[in-house]
């Protein structure tokens, strides 16, 4: 990305990383396409997830050309797409939270640090984060674009300037010990959905 333009964008991401304890971050428009780039680069297959968590975390992982296989688990604030080391971590927040791998963060309105709508991406893997980096912004590298030569599809999926820029004033005023409580949520259980039915039928046969 254009330094003089997302330099605020690569602050926050290293600030976040800072504090999460991961090497790198990368920031996104959302945990749900977090998710999906982290399965794309992945390349999942069958990938075991808690029944009860979000719909877009199993529609990520279709989308990506895996196979969601629903698990009776029980979770709070972050859970593993086994066994690709992907954690949704979309319901934690808190210094050192990072796991190792790809580790997914929500920057929704209605999570810890509520920029309006972000993401992010944890990991200590640098081969991820150059592919990372090129996925969210429609395979590009950030050269000028009239000199750019594209070689890989993309996505149009970065985080503004605007959004880092609350995010790092919400990071200031972050306090470890009133504000990093684990969120929790009581999903349905998502094999209710007559689109997971339908992925279930094509599991058993």
């Amino acid at each position: 990305m254009l330094r003089n333009a997302f330099g605020v964008v690569e602050e926050f991401e290293r600030r976040v990383a800072e504090f999460a304890g991961s090497e790198h971050a990368v920031a996104v428009d959302s945990c749900t396409i977090a998710l999906f780039l982290c399965c794309k680069l992945k390349m999942v297959g069958r990938t075991f997830i808690p029944a009860r968590t979000y719909l877009s975390v199993p529609m990520s992982i279709i989308h990506a050309g895996g196979t969601p296989v629903f698990e009776d688990i029980e979770w709070q604030g972050v859970y593993e797409l086994k066994p690709h080391r992907i954690y949704d971590g979309a319901k934690r927040f808190r210094r050192g939270m990072y796991m190792g791998g790809l580790h997914c963060l929500s920057f929704h309105i209605k999570k810890h640090i509520p920029i309006g709508r972000g993401g992010m991406i944890l990991t200590d893997d640098s081969k991820a984060v150059e592919w990372l980096k090129k996925a969210r912004y429609d395979g590009r590298s950030g050269v000028p674009y009239p000199s750019e030569r594209v070689s890989e599809l993309g996505w149009n999926c970065y985080l503004t300037p605007e959004q880092a820029a609350r995010g790092l004033l919400l990071l200031d005023v972050f306090n470890d010990e009133l504000d990093s409580a684990d969120q929790i949520e009581n999903y349905p259980d998502l094999r209710v959905h007559p689109i997971f039915a339908q992925e279930l039928q094509h599991q058993s046969v």
